[in-house]
């Protein structure tokens, strides 16, 4: 049953709506207790400013540590930190937007810019960077690809911080033990998954995603094994979601749940996964760059590695697009001066090769990209390679469309998991996906030629 975009939007603002007091503490402006007017100011470029983590909890720490290096250096300026995990960060700016209490300054990656864009919420950066010691020194790729998810305007409405991959992560003394190679192809990674598992044991060859955050992987899975190199077909109206070489590549993927998967499986985030593969006796985890330190300190550097996505039979490495992690300015701000003076800091070489050695991510600033760590974090450096080294082909994700994160996310996630558990077809799932992003895409071509 397709579900309306419209619709979901409506029901969007009926959350919003409802929880808005929930954020009215924290608002922006120099002493953080009310929000700014729709245009903000520019302020002192002193006092108080309020940041919002996107990835609360799971980089609190790193976060807590840059900040107290920005307030040594800018004694007139205080930071107030809100971690926020990355399951609520979308419906807690958008419940802002509406109602109040936005910071002064967030993290906004490219899976939800252009919602938070659309909604007129975050200032143009251009001209900042422009006029930035920061101009020149970010990735060029990461600076286009947050260009790009910003709606069509052209603008650059997040700052980069890092760039991630999709990675897979496999027990050496585990594939060791039975006598298996590398999964560096679709196929062993499918032998392996099976050979692995002794369920009576407790032991299982892969564990899959099937909570939040479920989708991205799926469809990893799904165009690493189909070979298909473009997200829309040559129209640009139509995705290619729903090919059947797709429809046969989910099949195939979800028929893991339960037969080489723990059951707990279905309702794992990101968190509960990564925990669950660090403690147990589990092959195979797909997941990205941001869990590797994770892994360090559960199974040391012995025990595992983790290398780009299989290829196909081809030999070809396909994957779609990791979203550019950033910072943005929020536009009612009424200290933008002290808030971009934390953004600078943030990316700048020592603080953003700090943040990425501690996340296990690409940094954005090109000097930090050379630090001695990079080569130390072989899942980085592999990766990095992987990226530039003409080997993998990259599905770019629509991250441009307003509704891209709803999609992907609220809307199908639950049909997602009824696929796992049978009780809905792979094409079923996937026609249902299509028919929403073509909705989308023809409004977004609509509004922007």
């Amino acid at each position: 049953m397709k579900i309306s975009i419209r619709r979901s939007r409506r029901a969007a603002t009926a959350v919003v709506l409802g929880s808005v007091l929930a954020l009215t503490a924290t608002a922006c402006g120099d002493d953080g207790s009310s929000a700014g007017g729709d245009k903000g100011a520019e302020g002192s470029g002193k006092g108080k400013i309020v940041f919002w983590d996107n990835n609360g909890g799971v980089r609190t720490d790193i976060w807590k540590e840059i900040i107290a290096d920005f307030e040594k250096a800018n004694p007139d300026i205080k930071v107030e930190y809100v971690g926020i995990p990355s399951t609520d960060y979308q419906s807690k700016v958008d419940t802002a937007i509406q109602g109040g209490g936005l910071p002064d300054v967030g993290g906004v990656g490219a899976a939800m810019l252009a919602g938070f864009a659309a909604q007129n919420a975050l200032e143009p950066l251009d001209a900042r960077l422009a006029g930035s010691a920061l101009n020149g020194k970010l990735n060029e790729d990461m600076v286009t690809s947050l260009t790009a998810a910003g709606g069509g305007d052209g603008k650059l409405y997040s700052i980069p911080t890092s760039a991630n991959n999709g990675v897979l992560y496999y027990r050496t003394d585990l594939f060791k033990k039975a006598g298996l190679d590398e999964p560096t192809t679709w196929d062993k990674f499918y032998a392996a998954a099976q050979k692995l598992t002794n369920s009576g044991k407790n032991e299982f060859g892969y564990t899959i995603r099937g909570g939040a955050g479920s989708i991205a992987q799926a469809l990893d899975a799904m165009y690493g094994q189909s070979g298909i190199t473009s997200f829309w077909d040559a129209s640009g109206a139509k995705t290619t979601v729903n090919d059947p070489k797709n429809v046969a590549a989910l099949e195939k993927y979800a028929a893991l749940f339960k037969k080489v998967t723990p059951a707990a499986d279905l309702n794992n985030d990101f968190t509960k996964m990564v925990a669950q593969w660090d403690s147990g006796t589990i092959g195979m985890l797909n997941h990205n760059l941001g869990s590797y330190q994770d892994h360090v300190k559960a199974l040391g550097t012995e025990k595992f590695r983790g290398i780009p996505q299989p290829v196909g039979a081809g030999g070809k490495r396909v994957q779609v697009s990791n979203p550019v992690d950033g910072m943005g300015l929020f536009k009612n701000s009424e200290n933008k001066d002290a808030a971009w003076k934390f953004i600078e800091f943030a990316t700048s070489r020592a603080e953003n090769s700090k943040f990425n050695e501690a996340a296990g991510q690409v940094p954005s600033n090109n000097d930090a990209a050379k630090d001695a760590w990079i080569s130390k974090a072989e899942p980085t450096k592999l990766a990095a390679a992987a990226l530039t080294d003409g080997s993998t082909t990259m599905v770019q994700l629509p991250y441009y469309l307003p509704d891209w994160n709803t999609i992907s996310k609220a809307d199908n996630e639950p049909n997602f998991q009824k696929v796992l558990n049978g009780d809905m077809s792979a094409k079923e799932f996937l026609d249902t996906v299509a028919g929403q992003l073509n909705e989308a895409q023809a409004e977004w071509k609509s509004r922007n030629g």
